[in-house]
């Protein structure tokens, strides 16, 4: 009886010395290293950009047809570069991918539909699936919808059908749902009304330079000749291409009076003394 005592006794404070034991302190779990994110390449609307949609017209799986495009409109607007190229209002496009009407029997009807598209500013079709990650989701995602009560419940992955006893699946016009962008789309801003880059302007050429030739006359109002054409009288301000030129200042009663100049540009000032002619 007593050996059977003990060992109760022993069996209730072994948990009590284990628990008194000191327990290692858990190991914290090392920071994951987080790499460097590269910036977005420039003009591009990025893959998985969110692009809320809203849909254009009821569609019931009693008279939708596999292949009808049905029409949603972009509730908000969509900026690359701080440019707005998918607007509010513009059209998105599904397509219906399974289409089945309420069956006897109590079987329900089914209606699957597939996101297309967006159609961007400059008429572009940027490509839009369901889910936000492709992984699991196939290329084009899926989403069934069933009227419940006053919700519409939706399932953006790959194709899935809800089925509820006797009834169609209808989905209201003006169901909100959210898309997202399929794969990089790089863009031509100019075609989104951006200004296109600068483009450095060409140097300007050089204005040609020029000389100005002040001719004055002993006496006063001499004609004046420049490369044997008449320029004015003296006193007067020429201006002359550089290089060499043969300036002439005539008066009648006296002997022409000639030079020679070479002029590489600035002013250059000229007084032509003017002697009386030798009599005949």
């Amino acid at each position: 009886m007593l050996k059977n005592a003990s060992a109760v006794i022993l069996l209730a404070i072994c948990p009590l010395l284990v628990a008194q034991q000191p327990q290692p302190a858990p190991e914290t779990p090392a920071a994951p290293q987080t790499a460097t994110a590269a910036p977005p390449p420039p003009h591009t609307l990025l893959d998985g950009t969110p692009v809320k949609l809203r849909l254009s017209e009821t569609v019931s799986s009693a008279d939708a047809k596999v292949g009808q495009e049905i029409p949603f409109e972009v509730v908000e607007d969509i900026s690359v570069d701080q440019v707005v190229v998918l607007p509010k209002g513009a059209t998105a496009i599904a397509t219906v991918t399974d289409a089945d009407h309420k069956k006897s029997m109590g079987r329900a009807g089914k209606l699957n539909i597939s996101i297309s598209y967006a159609r961007l500013k400059d008429q572009e079709k940027a490509a839009l699936r369901a889910t936000k990650d492709t992984k699991g989701g196939g290329h084009v995602g899926a989403m069934t919808g069933a009227m419940v009560a006053t919700a519409i419940v939706f399932f953006p992955a790959a194709p899935l059908f809800l089925f509820i006893k006797g009834k169609d699946i209808t989905i209201p016009q003006g169901t909100e749902i959210t898309a997202f962008v399929e794969g990089d789309m790089h863009l031509d801003m100019s075609k989104f009304g951006a200004a296109p880059p600068e483009i450095a302007a060409a140097p300007a050429q050089a204005a040609p330079v020029q000389a100005s030739l002040v001719i004055e006359s002993t006496p006063p109002g001499a004609d004046i000749e420049i490369d044997g054409a008449f320029v004015g009288n003296a006193p007067s301000t020429v201006t002359v291409a550089p290089g060499s030129h043969q300036i002439t200042v005539k008066k009648k009663g006296f002997a022409d009076w000639t030079k020679t100049l070479n002029v590489t540009g600035g002013t250059v000032h000229l007084n032509a003394e003017l002697e009386g002619a030798p009599a005949n």
